[in-house]
């Protein structure tokens, strides 16, 4: 789950890291009323989950009311990289001297987390990255052990930041690091972390994208989730606990984990397809959690052939053949499926399936062979009359 700009703020807030004061604001009236708070010169900030936000026009200064009330107005409903401007965070305007950036996530790879300090802050960090990669500092950190401030001071002198602001920054790192084991969180980033001119050392952006697996832990978190941003497929998942993300093709794909539905796509993509979606129903594949799964991907008027996508491992074959069959029973399916059932007791599911096959359910053995027939369906679905007719061979 990634946070807005001041969520994150708030998150960080709570770990000790300094940030400005501020306020969010959904009106002009709003945005008056929390500059106040924050005390002029404030700066108005669009709350998008995109960067770019300065270049667009998203970020303004304003040092009296008359100049929130344009900028407010003026950011308020504005599109950026196709994010509408709904929300909006004020905070108190800092003198900068020099800009950084700093960041915690995994490095599945090394299996240690992987901190980065760079002195070239404010800037995009992937494209200094490529160009100057000995810009930024890097250093495994060992999860039994954690962030120690020798290591924090090391990188902090690698990356060269003016010595006035080296205790501060330890000090954010320390706590950032917190933040981010002990806050769940993927990612944790600064950018810029700043030296203002009265020699604070403060977070002037909070990007922060939490572990959803630990959401069990932080009941807090509902706050955080804004299912407005959303699209309305998106929306109807979330609020069945479907863990799922909108694409622009016409294959719906169901799977029952995150690996394979990520398999299923390149496999749709391999057979010259377009996956609709990526939708991972977890471990089990019951008739509640599949009737579920298909009342999201029905939502979708793109689809135009649905693959459903099962390896029963703990989850029996039969078991899963039940549950999809029990949800066909309850949704109306708008769009043909084809089914690939493998694992344990797979042939026994594949028996309980033959028995719902028809032309709008199709069986297929394998992966590839059902991405294949999912294909062709979509195809035969947008083809012309004549195209159709050439299609029907193929997916008998």
């Amino acid at each position: 789950m990634d946070l807005f700009e001041y969520q994150g703020k708030r998150y960080f807030a709570r770990f000790g890291i300094p940030v400005s004061p501020g306020g969010t604001a959904d009106t002009v009236e709003e945005a008056l009323a929390a500059a106040d708070a924050a005390g002029y010169p404030v700066v108005v900030k669009a709350q998008v989950q995109v960067g770019g936000r300065g270049k667009a026009g998203g970020i303004k200064l304003a040092a009296t009311p008359d100049e929130v009330r344009a900028h407010a107005g003026a950011i308020l409903g504005m599109d950026i990289k196709g994010h509408r401007v709904k929300r909006l965070w004020l905070e108190h305007a800092t003198d900068i001297e020099k800009e950084y950036y700093v960041s915690f996530t995994l490095d599945r790879g090394a299996r240690a987390h992987l901190g980065m300090v760079s002195a070239r802050g404010g800037v995009d960090i992937e494209q200094v990255a490529v160009d100057e990669p000995e810009a930024i500092a890097r250093a495994h950190i060992d999860p039994s052990v954690g962030l120690t401030e020798h290591v924090a001071r090391r990188m902090v002198e690698e990356a060269g930041l003016e010595v006035d602001a080296r205790d501060g920054a330890i000090g954010i790192m320390l706590n950032l690091y917190r933040c981010y084991v002990e806050g769940d969180a993927d990612l944790v980033e600064i950018n810029p972390l700043v030296l203002a001119t009265d020699g604070r050392v403060l977070a002037l952006d909070a990007k922060v994208t939490l572990d959803d697996n630990a959401a069990f832990r932080h009941p807090e978190w509902d706050q955080f989730r804004d299912l407005d941003e959303l699209d309305e497929r998106e929306r109807l998942a979330r609020s069945k606990g479907l863990q799922y993300v909108g694409l622009d093709g016409d294959v719906g794909i169901i799977a029952n984990g995150a690996g394979l539905a990520m398999s299923t796509c390149d496999v749709v993509n391999q057979v010259g397809g377009r996956p609709a979606n990526f939708l991972d129903i977890g471990g089990g594949a019951s008739a509640e959690v599949m009737a579920n799964a298909l009342d999201v991907i029905n939502s979708d008027h793109n689809v135009k052939a649905i693959f459903i996508n099962i390896f029963g491992g703990i989850t029996r074959g039969e078991d899963v053949a039940n549950g999809i069959v029990t949800a066909l029973g309850r949704v109306d399916i708008a769009a043909p499926m084809v089914i690939r059932l493998d694992g344990t007791n797979a042939e026994a599911g594949r028996e309980i399936l033959r028995t719902v096959e028809s032309d709008q359910v199709l069986s297929r053995p394998t992966m590839l062979e059902a991405a294949r027939t999912a294909v062709e369906l979509a195809r035969a679905r947008t083809a012309g009359p004549g195209d159709r007719a050439d299609l029907a061979g193929s997916t008998s």
